[in-house]
């Protein structure tokens, strides 16, 4: 589960990656100088991470995602709710809510959800 913890900049590289994907790596090395101020060693540095972590590869100078960002978000809200919640998202619900008044919307929201997971199964 450690592909899913990302530092600040690993993320917003991954974001960078993920809103131009595929792209050509000299590209990529243009594009994180522009938005980052990033040498082109600093841009493969960082790339070379993220693929080690299988969130994207390089093949023939492209690269591409391996994990779309929604996939990501959803693993890492998954990993956040087995360290703090025993994995369970009632209980997350539960202490969320007792800091934070659900809207009706959000109730609505939830309750939608769940009647698309009920159909499902």
């Amino acid at each position: 589960m450690e592909k899913y913890k990302l530092g600040e900049m690993e993320e917003k590289f991954a974001d960078l990656i993920w809103a131009r994907e595929p792209i050509a790596s000299g590209e990529l090395a243009k594009a994180a100088e522009a938005e980052f101020g990033w040498k082109r060693t600093t841009t493969y540095t960082m790339l070379k991470r993220l693929c080690v972590r299988e969130l994207f590869v390089n093949e023939g100078g492209t690269v591409r995602a391996l994990v779309t960002k929604e996939e990501f978000q959803a693993a890492r809200g998954e990993l956040f709710l087995q360290e703090n919640f025993d994995g369970s998202l009632p209980m997350f619900l539960a202490a969320f809510s007792k800091r934070k008044k659900l809207s009706e919307e959000e109730v609505a929201q939830l309750k939608e959800l769940i009647d698309a997971y009920e159909e499902e199964t």
